[in-house]
């Protein structure tokens, strides 16, 4: 937010109603934060304070927008008075680094805007607590390799060889403070910015080819937060982007979050994503559309902030509405990469249907054994859900290897996702999935994957094919499978609704006065339904959630093949042809 910036703003908003409007309620915000306490210093039971940290980043972009934008000094202060007191804590928790990345950003960017309106003594306070407790704490994580101090690459610094959310904040927090202090104290620019652009590769490669994000929609959005954060601030600084923002998939991202949104404007919801979580404004979006110059993203930001709350972000990266939106010129869409997604629907209308399916690997991180998994929207409602995370506390959250505590917990196993189990076991944690074929045509849509790793100690394949069909007014989902001896195999699906077993091959659902009608179509199969299990606190509640099941026992390769067919307007669907997976082709 440089002054030329900040004064193109203040003139645009005098004709941008949207800009004004989203200007007035990031004033009022900063009136609210005026009003609370003092940040203070605080770990809490898991060893974090991150809170703290997304506070005063919060406080110093609310505050400091709404003074640099009316001169009200009494919002200058606040926001002084925050990084003055995070300046002073002891430390900011590098333990668990991205506290300390976050802070890093927030005092930085404090440092920054309130530079000429501080005191010497608090500029040497600011100063002294970002080198101690910040940047200090990043060239130890960076050179955590020497064979002098082997012991700092354990304490702090395994971000820098992870492929995940971690090393993108870290070491854009990380960049953010050591450019504030640049001129003062340039060895730690020096050495930062570097490291970082050497350790930033093998995160941003997890965007390619398409723009999705292994951990889940929830983390896309917080590892692209930080891609606006850190790359902005070496644009306006050094004018570079070091070489990375053409990193293969990066300037795809932008249509992750809209296509993975189902009509009812849930995520598809694979991986540690919150339960039910639905879109929200994300002002990246903004920073997305200008970098990478696709009006789109833009329109569709603004079409979310018409009834939501917009942040200080928006306004510091505000794109103008596009006077003719665009739309999306395809239903359906592939996303290749580590993660493997097939996104298909009937339109872009709030009651159409809509499914997402998933492949990939078990091991990404933040991901649960959900390989093939799927989700089901139509007539406005989610007929068929993910669970998505549990508490991160829990003893064993994160022991993920073979065996481990992790997928003992019913939302991160297998038996809690919309996929086949073989005797009762779940899948392979390490196994891995691909999908092998995906085609979109007008009146159709399917993806088919390779689900025979994750089953290996019980199957000689396994293959599930999800196709819309009719018209996509229905779905079908197919499961072809090769067993090593007799088996019982059940296909599962968890939901919302009430289920009524109409006959051993025929299954009602009802949620929110509409009906959805599930049919064995193939495989000598039965439905059956539970109850999720009971919770014990503080795990999440499963109150209300069932599981629908088709029970197959056989020795033989079979088809077990399932169609989801919801009770539209004009009625249902009541069958369609079964072919091999090997004849899903465009007119096979």
């Amino acid at each position: 937010m440089t002054q030329e910036r900040l004064a193109d703003l203040k003139a645009q908003a005098t004709t941008d109603k949207f800009l004004a409007s989203f200007v007035n309620r990031v004033i009022a915000q900063a009136d609210e934060i005026k009003r609370k306490g003092p940040l203070e210093y605080e770990i809490t039971a898991n060893l974090t304070m991150l809170g703290v940290s997304r506070d005063c980043v919060n406080r110093v972009y609310t505050l400091g927008m709404a003074w640099r934008w009316t001169g009200d000094r009494t919002y200058l202060y606040a926001g002084i008075d925050a990084i003055v007191r995070a300046s002073e804590f002891p430390d900011w928790n590098p333990s668990h680094f991205l506290d300390t990345a976050e802070m890093s950003h927030a005092v930085g960017l404090g440092y920054d805007w309130f530079f000429h309106e501080l005191t010497g003594v608090q500029k040497q306070t600011i100063r002294k607590g970002l080198v101690r407790n910040g940047l200090q704490p990043g060239l130890d994580a960076y050179g955590g390799n020497d064979p002098i101090e082997p012991r700092r690459k354990r304490r702090y610094g395994w971000w820098k060889d992870c492929d995940h959310n971690w090393n993108i904040v870290c070491n854009c927090g990380l960049i953010i403070g050591a450019l504030a202090v640049a001129e003062t104290d340039p060895e730690y620019a020096q050495a930062i910015i570097p490291a970082a652009a050497a350790s930033m590769p093998r995160a941003l490669e997890m965007f390619g080819p398409d723009g999705a994000w292994a951990e889940g929609p929830g983390y896309w959005g917080f590892a692209t937060r930080y891609l606006a954060y850190g790359f902005t601030a070496l644009r306006t600084a050094l004018d570079t982007d070091l070489g990375l923002l053409s990193t293969d998939g990066v300037s795809e991202a932008g249509l992750a979050p809209i296509y993975v949104t189902g009509p009812t404007d849930l995520y598809f919801n694979y991986a540690d994503s919150k339960t039910r979580n639905r879109r929200r404004p994300m002002f990246q979006m903004f920073w997305l559309s200008d970098t990478f110059q696709n009006a789109f993203l833009a329109g569709d930001e603004h079409r979310l902030l018409a009834d939501q709350k917009p942040t200080a972000q928006h306004v510091v990266w505000y794109v103008p509405k596009p006077r003719a939106p665009e739309e999306l010129r395809t239903l359906d869409k592939h996303f290749r990469g580590p993660v493997q997604l097939a996104l298909m629907r009937s339109s872009w209308d709030a009651d159409a249907l809509f499914v997402g399916f998933k492949a990939g690997y078990n091991q990404a991180n933040h991901g649960h054994l959900d390989l093939g998994s799927f989700e089901l929207d139509a007539l406005g409602v989610r007929w068929i859900r993910d669970l998505g995370s549990d508490l991160y506390t829990l003893p064993g959250y994160w022991d993920g290897k073979r065996g481990g505590k992790r997928w003992e917990y019913w939302n991160l196993g297998t038996f809690s996702h919309n996929v086949i189990t073989i005797d009762a076991k779940n899948q392979d944690p390490l196994a891995t999935a691909s999908m092998t074929q995906y085609e979109s045509e007008t009146e159709t849509t399917f993806a088919i994957v390779d689900l025979s790793k994750a089953y290996l100690e019980s199957a000689k394949s396994v293959t599930r094919g999800i196709r819309l069909v009719e018209g996509r007014r229905a779905v079908l989902t197919q499961d072809e499978i090769s067993v090593h001896e007799r088996s019982t195999i059940v296909w599962g699906i968890t939901t919302d609704a009430q289920i009524d077993i109409l006959s051993d091959r025929e299954a009602r659902l009802t949620l929110d006065g509409n009906l959805l009608y599930a049919r064995i179509l193939s495989g000598e199969a039965t439905f059956s339904t539970t109850e999720a299990p009971e919770a014990e606190p503080p795990m999440l509640s499963t109150e209300g959630i069932r599981r629908l099941h088709a029970t197959l026992e056989t020795a033989n390769p079979d088809t077990l093949a399932v169609l989801l067919s919801p009770v539209w307007p004009d009625g249902a669907t009541e069958t369609c042809e079964i072919k091999p997976l090997l004849a899903w082709k465009s007119g096979a």
